[in-house]
């Protein structure tokens, strides 16, 4: 058994035992919150420098991560019946669709209803949840339809059967969170905190957008 240590700063150290796959990570918390710490000033300059760009990124990689967990966790399909082509196209959907078209809609958002009060917040969150969730809801449903090869007819006859679902869902889960993203998150950290929350909802639409 060979035992090997890195230090990880402020004296404390991660121990590798190299007879396991994994390592047991011997850190006190300080050494743990310091590296969540950078890990986070670090976003936060990228998202400060390009925003943008990180905005896109995030949302795309987590509308991934959502795919990756429906296909293992709900659909039980296990490594070797993972279709790693469908995760890509989820990604693709999340940078070129979902992070574009979210971003750019809290912008116009902030535009049309400006301030911070709670009374703002619920007027953000009932165009958002009133106007553009619908509209979102059915281009992502139709982009991915599209995505997995299917006819304009097929595509139709799916919005018929899972549209309304989906949004029924939506409206379970969104109004709360939107109003507390409006009223106490940052513009540019919304796209982050509603991708963060949305990894489950992702997980579903993945679910729902790939049902045959």
């Amino acid at each position: 058994m060979c035992v090997l240590y890195a230090q990880c700063g402020l004296g404390h150290y991660i121990v590798y035992n190299a007879a396991v796959t994994s390592c047991d990570l011997c850190l006190l918390s300080p050494c743990c919150s310091g590296i969540m710490a950078a890990l986070w000033h670090g976003y936060q300059r990228l998202l400060f420098r390009h925003p943008w760009k990180v905005q896109i990124i995030t949302a795309g990689s987590l509308v991934g991560l959502g795919d990756v967990i429906s296909q293992q966790l709900v659909e039980r399909r296990g490594v070797r019946g993972h279709s790693v082509e469908r995760t890509m196209k989820m990604m693709a959907v999340g940078f070129c669709f979902v992070g574009p078209v979210v971003g750019g809609w809290y912008k116009v958002l902030d535009g049309l209803v400006s301030g911070s009060s709670k009374s703002v917040a619920v007027k953000k969150m009932l165009l958002d949840q009133g106007g553009f969730a619908p509209c979102f809801l059915g281009g992502f449903l139709t982009i991915v339809g599209s995505l997995n090869g299917l006819s304009k007819e097929e595509i139709w006859d799916k919005l018929k059967r899972d549209y309304k679902d989906a949004l029924i869902t939506n409206y379970y889960i969104w109004p709360a969170v939107q109003i507390a993203n409006f009223y106490f998150i940052p513009l540019h950290h919304r796209l982050a905190v509603v991708q963060v929350v949305a990894i489950i909802w992702n997980c579903y639409l993945s679910w729902k957008a790939n049902q045959a």
